[in-house]
């Protein structure tokens, strides 16, 4: 990320602390944000023809101070109905956190005074994604299970190859990052100015397609495509407000590529999901959305889900979905995540790849299993996740999306001599319960460490602990003398 951004992501999220003394939380202020930086944006980039007249950023500007909170909520609600349907969205429902007039003064002129013109459309789609990586971050705003880190969506993105050709679907799509980063792989590989009438206009109708359920999480997914410059025709592509595990989720189209890291656990009340062309009926979200994502491959089509590591052992209705995506698909590569690396520290997670059949039947001979997370350390705050640390899954993984039986044999001649990748044959697995969750390296790293180094460890967490907690108690208004 360019050093300009970075510099305004950084004054933007200082601007947040003007809002704690209104109340407003961490995830209350990046939709506020997010409204006020719509204004913004379509300012910079030429694109306020989409807004109504008098509803624009100059208008909310040319306000007197006094006057301008009760006129920026008669807009909110008036572009919940008025505009471009990309407009109507974003503003949905949309009111403001704000009670003091003062306070939303001093947001829209800290944001008007920042050096918006030294930065490109690009860098506009990198500063907001920024804000929500920070949001992400901050334990208290209960982001972190919308977010998924870029350095692994880009490893996957790069591995999978979306083209021109794909249709490519996030069933549970959060703030749009796996769409985000499709786009930008397409782009840098198939140069626009290159594309024919019909590549464009397919682009623009059957390309992207995505649902989130969450209506806050919706509308930063539809901001973070629009400043990425996802251009879509409204109510054809893009990332649709419903629930993936209801009837909604039917009339996504078939897929040529699923990129997605769904939701865990069970569903809420622990009732069955409504959608009644699952063939395998659970309350574990996991389970239905991979239900969902290989029945919704076309033949030939490609995926790449992020799961808990329960989804590969659980038995009962868990190992018949696991046998039916075998025979469904090609299950040729899981990839075992380090731990650390999303909002629930405690839970282990993976990622598998396949590729739906011309047939429903026998389609998984071989399985490879890259082991990322033995011998590796625990990733957060302290130790960042960056691409470096998939380049060898990367290169073990080989050019070929589909995962090809002739890519196999490429793999097993050009291992690494690291002894993370190995293949275990269909048969092997069927002997072992169709229990997927595969392990032989010793972590070394599950062994408690010297005392030294374990106190200094302690101390660490304790520390964090602690200025947590002064957060908490400043946010609160309470003196803070620990």
């Amino acid at each position: 990320m360019k050093p300009i951004s970075n510099d305004i992501i950084a004054k933007l999220w200082t601007l947040c602390n003007v809002l704690k003394d209104d109340g407003v939380t961490y995830h209350q202020y990046v939709t506020e944000l997010t409204y006020l930086l719509f204004f913004k944006m379509a300012k910079e980039t030429g694109t306020e023809h989409q807004i109504p007249k008098g509803h624009r950023w100059d208008n909310l500007i040319a306000n007197p101070k006094l006057g301008r909170l009760e006129a920026y909520k008669i807009t909110l609600i008036h572009l919940g109905t008025h505009g471009d349907q990309i407009v109507r969205e974003i503003f949905s429902n949309a009111s403001s956190f704000i009670r003091k007039p003062a306070t939303l003064s001093t947001l829209v002129e800290g944001i008007d005074k920042l050096a918006w013109y030294n930065a490109g459309r690009e860098d506009l789609g990198d500063i907001y994604e920024g804000l929500l990586e920070k949001n992400a971050n901050e334990k208290k705003s209960g982001a972190g299970q919308y977010f998924t880190a870029r350095s692994l969506i880009d490893s996957l993105v790069r591995v999978m190859k979306p083209s021109l050709d794909d249709t490519i679907q996030d069933p549970a799509a959060g703030t749009g990052g796996f769409l985000i980063a499709a786009n930008h792989y397409i782009r840098e590989h198939y140069p626009p100015e290159n594309w024919t009438k019909n590549q464009l206009e397919k682009y623009r109708n059957s390309t992207f397609f995505g649902m989130e359920h969450v209506h806050d999480t919706h509308r930063l997914a539809l901001m973070n495509l629009f400043l990425h410059g996802i251009d879509f025709n409204p109510g054809a592509g893009g990332v649709h407000y419903g629930d993936t595990l209801s009837a909604d989720g039917q009339k996504l189209p078939g897929a040529t590529l699923i990129l997605s890291n769904p939701p865990f656990g069970s569903k809420k009340g622990g009732g069955l999901p409504e959608r009644t062309d699952l063939p395998y009926p659970t309350s574990n979200k996991q389970f239905c959305f991979l239900q969902h994502s290989y029945l919704g491959l076309k033949p030939g089509g490609r995926a790449a889900v992020v799961l808990p590591d329960n989804a590969l052992f659980e038995g009962n209705i868990g190992k018949q979905i696991r046998a039916d995506l075998m025979n469904k698909c090609n299950l040729h590569t899981i990839l075992r995540l380090p731990t650390g690396i999303f909002y629930a520290q405690d839970v282990k997670t993976c990622v598998i790849f396949f590729t739906r059949g011309q047939t429903d039947h026998g389609n998984t001979k071989e399985v490879w299993v890259y082991d990322l997370r033995a011998n590796m350390p625990q990733y957060g705050k302290r130790t960042l996740l960056t691409r470096d640390h998939f380049s060898g899954f990367e290169t073990a993984f080989g050019t070929d999306p589909l995962g090809q039986a002739e890519a196999l044999l490429l793999r097993r001649k050009d291992s690494d001599g690291s002894n993370r990748f190995r293949c275990f044959t269909r048969e092997w697995i069927a002997q072992h319960n169709d229990n997927l969750d595969i392990s032989w390296l010793k972590d070394e790293s599950e062994e408690l460490p010297e005392p030294g180094v374990l106190a200094r460890e302690v101390l660490e967490e304790l520390e964090g602990a602690l200025e947590e907690l002064r957060e908490i108690m400043e946010e609160l208004g309470e003196e803070v003398d620990v």
